[in-house]
């Protein structure tokens, strides 16, 4: 039985405990959450029995987003009652008292890798939200602890198990689109846009809290999809603006309540070149006033014998199919056990169960600390190429040869 301590007990707690009732509902039993951690105790005391605690907050979208930060309020007891669930203002403390064996990590970013540090010092297992951590540096430290203990260290990453994801990672290892050439993805204003403050979280406009702005929380969705369906990135050239230099919280009238200053990035234009010499193209903004620009058949794969474009599969000659149609019509029973295990389709519970059969198994998850600390180099290398004005290498960054953007980051935090 894996004893999971949550650290962090913000909005996004739901899609992760939705997660695993979904377990659980799948008979799932190995597992069970002894501990809530947040820095007021009524934050914790709001997931975990329904019928008590305080009222839990408003969500920031509305459900038919479908975006993780709408999912519905969701409580312990929905889907354990036979333990008790310690609530802590101080995760240190949780770790002291020895009632985990496992972290899920939930914080804001800075924090990551000092939670890292003290769970891999207790001898616990962790599971860390994207992004993997404030720096490059604090992520490739976070992976050597967990190596030289011998713990089983996971970024949780949502993109990974989507099935658009899925499908078409599939479909271009399978050669369906032929040898990889060329990929698109992202968009320009839209929900954020062109002033607000993002998840209504201040803390992702500041350097030494957010890292960067989209470039880190988006970045990081971006290139893992691209590594995941197209191969390894090996070079990055970018530009990142601040367009809107104040941000702003507004009440439900609409009215703006607070002043944020962005210290961050709110746009990226990058290219990207991968191992395989093939190309892609990135854009992201949270600023944009006007109408917003959406790229409708993006994200999309183009190789020498066809392309995934618009959800369709396409061959040279304009053939096209559904992809999640071919892809569901096609999978083998053992990569559909592999993909979809247990019959589950929900990111979320994938990425749990994946983790915590990887410490039953002492292996690495499938998302693991390794792959986060890629993910996050590439979208670092966003920032330091926009920096340098030059095209950067994956491998500057991982090995800290560049650095020169996140070196007030590593100074802040001793690293």
């Amino acid at each position: 039985m894996v004893r999971i301590g949550i650290v962090g007990c913000g909005r996004i707690l739901n899609a992760h405990l939705q997660g695993y009732a979904k377990l659980r509902a799948a008979g799932v039993d190995d597992f069970r959450i002894t501990a809530l951690v947040a820095r007021r105790a009524e934050d914790a005391e709001m997931f975990r029995v329904r019928g008590q605690g305080p009222t839990p907050r408003p969500p920031v979208l509305p459900p038919e987003s479908g975006d993780p930060l709408a999912a519905p309020h969701t409580y312990l007891s929905d889907f354990q009652d036979d333990v008790e669930v310690r609530v802590y203002t101080d995760y240190r403390a949780m770790l002291d008292d020895g009632v985990v064996d496992a972290v899920n990590d939930f914080t804001t970013l800075a924090l990551h890798h000092q939670v890292a540090g003290a769970a891999f010092q207790a001898g616990a297992h962790l599971l860390t939200q994207k992004p993997l951590a404030i720096s490059v540096k604090a992520g490739r430290r976070m992976a050597d602890q967990a190596r030289a203990r011998g713990l089983t260290p996971g970024t949780f990453e949502n993109v990974r198990q989507g099935r658009f994801t899925r499908a078409a990672g599939w479909a271009v290892q399978r050669g369906e689109i032929g040898s990889p050439q060329m990929a698109v993805a992202g968009s320009i204003g839209g929900l954020w846009s062109p002033n607000r403050v993002v998840a209504e979280t201040p803390w992702r406009h500041r350097k030494l809290e957010g890292g960067g702005g989209g470039s880190i929380d988006i970045g990081v969705h971006q290139f893992h999809l691209l590594r995941y369906v197209f191969g390894e990135v090996a070079w990055v050239s970018a530009v990142a603006r601040t367009f809107e230099p104040e941000r702003f919280l507004h009440d439900a009238t609409g009215a703006a309540v607070q002043t944020v200053r962005a210290e961050v990035d709110d746009t990226y234009l990058a290219t990207v070149g991968f191992d395989n010499d093939a190309i892609g193209q990135l854009l992201w903004s949270w600023a944009g006033r006007g109408k917003p620009l959406a790229i409708p058949d993006a994200p999309a794969f183009y190789g020498s014998a066809g392309a995934i474009v618009g959800g369709m599969l396409t061959d040279e000659h304009g053939r096209a199919t559904p992809l999640l149609d071919y892809f569901e019509a096609n999978l083998t029973p053992d990569e559909r056990k592999r993909f979809f295990p247990l019959g589950l389709t929900d990111a979320y519970a994938i990425q749990q169960l994946d983790w915590l059969r990887a410490i039953a198994a002492g292996r690495d998850p499938e998302t693991s600390g390794e792959e986060g600390l890629r993910d996050l180099a590439c979208a670092y290398a966003m920032l330091e190429s926009s920096l340098a004005r030059r095209q950067v290498t994956l491998a500057e960054v991982l090995e800290g040869r560049v650095a020169a953007y996140q070196a007030e980051i590593d100074q802040h935090y001793g690293l």
